[in-house]
């Protein structure tokens, strides 16, 4: 076989394709490894402050090289050891040779080991507010039922996302340093080092979570720490991927009946067979990655269960190297992806308007009946009059295929005539939806803007996609 060999290997979409490099990046050997020397120059210097014997020098040389990476060294260095993080504190000592007695000292391999949302939630925010008094029909098992309106259905997305907004918060929030703990949790070596001196031992800890930008460690772990974290973690980006599935299967839904659309490049190519479809493709995509996302939590729940006392190492491969990496770049692309969308959908509001007369004589026979009575009707009369006539029009409907017709059956028996000159006002869709507007207002102003006041500042970035 000719070709490249870059095209001769599998590369994962989420990362060739779709993520943003800014995620990409968080989750490549440079950030991970920069991050592991980093983590080492920490606990040099904390053991430094803290009476061990190791030099300014040493330091210094450490931090000159701590994004001087030679990986091909370091792939060599793995392939003899077989062990990964050896394998970079030895090409780490390589190119710090004055500090390499000191590289990793104590320590075992597992020391080192929300904007888009909010621009999302404010996009929607935005389209809530804007159609909050448009009347559109409410569907339940996906069959008409009362009227609501098109921002009062957003805000139903809205909600779920401003819960998903809130559990990724308390899931960083309640994050901790594992800490400086060494081989099965209780400090042995460090305590050695410092001669038997726990203060000093609990000050390195301390020091070194601080150093790494925690406010507080795990006061116990095993060799790792508990892999219930990554549970925590994977479940509120689960939940997020649930969210997302469900508003984009209704963008769909609505794209069916051409009440709503996703935005459509003037060049883009709706299907290949025929060219006058305009697929919600951006919906389907975060659909089918959210439930890539949803099934990645599995890895994390199956690995904590299997953790053998205080470690064994069946984690590594599938939880570093694929649930979590791939955990957070599928929630990075569905919600940039999910941003362009709010930023570009477009509501049809004639379309949303046929539909509702299609549906709503039905709905307002009980408001006719009601008009009737204060006219000076009988009720059990008018409602009568009303089935009989509902009957009529239904047939029409199923039987002949053709419109409603209720109205004008209504419009044409003398019985009805006490409320013909206002049967127009009976039938205003507004007088359907509620309290519908003011829910919108009220969910806006006290929930959703305030919760996206300390991100004001970044909320005019766009997303371009690669279609």
């Amino acid at each position: 076989m000719e070709g490249s060999d870059e095209f001769m290997k599998y590369r994962s979409p989420l990362v060739s394709r779709y993520a943003s490099k800014e995620m990409a990046y968080n989750f490549s050997d440079r950030k991970k490894f920069t991050t592991w020397r980093k983590l080492w120059i920490y606990l040099a210097k904390a053991e430094k402050a803290l009476g061990l014997p190791i030099s300014e020098a040493q330091v210094v040389e450490m931090e000159g090289h701590a994004e001087d990476i030679d990986f091909a060294m370091a792939a060599d260095e793995e392939r003899k050891l077989r062990h990964d993080v050896m394998a970079h504190v030895h090409t780490f000592a390589h190119c710090c040779p004055a500090a390499a007695p000191i590289i990793h000292l104590g320590a075992t391999s597992c020391y080192v080991g929300d904007n888009t949302l909010a621009r999302v939630l404010d996009r929607l925010a935005n389209f809530a507010e804007k159609y909050a008094d448009l009347p559109t029909l409410g569907y339940t098992h996906y069959q008409p039922a009362q009227l609501t309106t098109v921002g009062k259905r957003a805000c139903l997305w809205l909600q779920d996302l401003a819960m998903d907004m809130r559990n990724l918060q308390r899931a960083r929030d309640d994050l901790r340093f594992r800490g400086v703990k060494g081989t099965t949790g209780t400090q042995a070596s460090f305590l050695q080092l410092f001669q038997g001196d726990h203060d000093k031992v609990e000050d390195l800890d301390r020091m070194v979570t601080e150093m790494a930008g925690f406010k507080k460690s795990y006061l116990v772990t095993g060799q790792t720490y508990s892999r219930k974290v990554d549970i925590d973690s994977l479940s509120s980006l689960a939940s997020l991927g649930a969210t997302i599935h469900k508003i984009c299967t209704d963008i769909r839904l609505l794209a069916n009946l051409k009440e709503i659309e996703e935005p459509f490049e003037k060049e883009q190519i709706g299907s290949s067979a025929m060219p006058y479809k305009r697929n919600p493709m951006r919906a389907e995509r975060c659909c089918s990655l959210a439930r890539h996302l949803m099934a990645l939590l599995s890895n994390p729940m199956q690995t904590a269960s299997v953790q053998w006392l205080e470690r064994t190492l069946d984690d590594s491969a599938n939880r570093s190297r694929i649930s979590l990496p791939e955990s957070f770049l599928t929630a990075d692309i569905i919600l940039s992806t999910l941003q362009n969308v709010t930023e570009g959908l477009v509501v049809y509001p004639k379309v949303i308007e046929r539909h509702i007369r299609h549906e709503l004589p039905f709905m307002a026979t009980e408001n006719i009946i009601m008009a009737m009575v204060k006219a000076g009707g009988n009720r059990q009369d008018c409602h009568e009059k009303i089935r009989v006539l509902s009957q009529q029009a239904a047939a029409v409907v199923k039987q002949e295929g053709g419109d409603n017709d209720l109205l004008t059956r209504v419009q044409a028996d003398p019985y009805f005539s006490p409320i013909l000159s206002h049967l127009d006002t009976i039938l205003d869709p507004k007088t359907f939806i509620g309290r519908a507007p003011q829910q919108v207002a009220r969910f806006l102003s006290e929930e959703v803007r305030p919760m996206l006041e300390p991100y004001k500042t970044k909320m005019d970035v766009k997303i371009e996609l690669e279609l």
